[in-house]
């Protein structure tokens, strides 16, 4: 193994704390990412990293090391992918919510991988926050208005939402007009991913943002159950409209209080700043900028490309 892939493997195992974990996305036998450490610490004559029997973390001069390494290893990329016969290569690991996966990702999946047969995709599908570096994802793709953090936000789109119910909950319920006409109904409790509470239903009323919190026999977590359990009566449910686009057509659910639209989610891609981007995330990234904006085209009332700032700054529920 070269000094480069060395390096590779170290800054893999940094950011995953773990020598198992960094072997499985490289690809390589444990040995061989052993060895590649071995052989670093010797050539250096220090000590990378501190191993306990939970995880593995650098040492200080371990961490400084890693950062020089992140920097030669993004020069030696943009090197090689400046000419123009190198293509794109190696594994891109990214989390998505799996509806907006298979709504705007999948269905383009298969051409972009034809156009660049050297990268590998793997797919995440986490409901919580998570520590990028450290579990190894090179980019995740979010909704809501996102805290600040260390991570570059790049918005991409913004998905319209609407408030549903079926039509045997409307039957027993009533179909409400107004705000004011909610008293007495339900709603499915759609728990946040960042805090065991539930989500209030939002609604623009004018230049105000109204919150609601209706009583929920059932709370829920995932986004597909959230709509499900609208499908089966058990509530009022605010999502976004490409989500329920075949039950609404089919009769499943229908829209309530279009005149008091939910405030509308943001779409944004994060990755982090410590590192330029690769040639293949750089790729990736443009794919998945055109790919919401395509989306953008085909369903204008449901989705739009990020053009300004939300005027409303309420935080909307994530994994839509």
């Amino acid at each position: 193994m070269d000094r480069f892939d060395a390096m590779r493997v170290f800054t893999r195992i940094v950011e995953r704390r773990s020598f198992t974990l960094a072997a499985d996305d490289l690809g390589l036998p444990r040995s061989s990412v052993t060895d590649a450490v071995k052989g670093l610490e010797a050539r250096l004559g220090v000590r990378l990293l501190q191993r306990t029997t939970r995880q593995v973390s650098p040492t200080l001069d371990g961490e400084a090391y890693y950062q020089r390494c992140v920097t030669l290893i993004a020069d030696l990329e943009e090197a090689d992918g400046a000419f123009a016969g190198a293509r794109p290569t190696g594994l891109i690991r990214i989390d998505v919510h799996g509806t907006q996966a298979r709504h705007f990702l999948l269905p383009g999946l298969p051409a972009f991988l034809a156009a660049y047969p050297g990268i590998r995709l793997h797919i995440g599908e986490a409901h919580q926050p998570l520590d990028m570096i450290r579990e190894g994802f090179d980019c995740i793709l979010r909704t809501g208005d996102l805290a600040d953090s260390v991570l570059i936000q790049r918005r991409l789109a913004v998905l319209e939402r609407g408030t549903f119910a079926s039509p045997a909950y409307l039957a027993r319920f009533g179909a409400p007009r107004t705000l004011g006409d909610l008293d007495g109904h339900r709603m499915v409790g759609l728990m946040s991913p960042h805090a065991s509470e539930i989500l209030p239903l939002l609604f623009r009323d004018g230049d105000q943002v109204r919150e609601l919190m209706l009583p929920a026999t059932v709370t829920v977590t995932g986004p597909e159950t959230n709509v499900a359990c609208a499908c089966e009566g058990l509530g009022l449910i605010q999502v976004p409209r490409y989500r329920v686009e075949m039950e609404v057509a089919s009769g499943t659910l229908v829209e309530v209080l279009p005149d008091f639209p939910p405030t509308p989610l943001a779409v944004s891609l994060l990755y982090s700043h410590t590192r330029q981007l690769s040639p293949r995330l750089r790729v990736f990234i443009d794919w998945v900028v055109e790919r919401y904006r395509e989306a953008s085209v085909r369903s204008a009332p449901s989705l739009r490309p990020y053009a300004r700032r939300i005027a409303y700054g309420r935080r909307g529920p994530e994994g839509e």
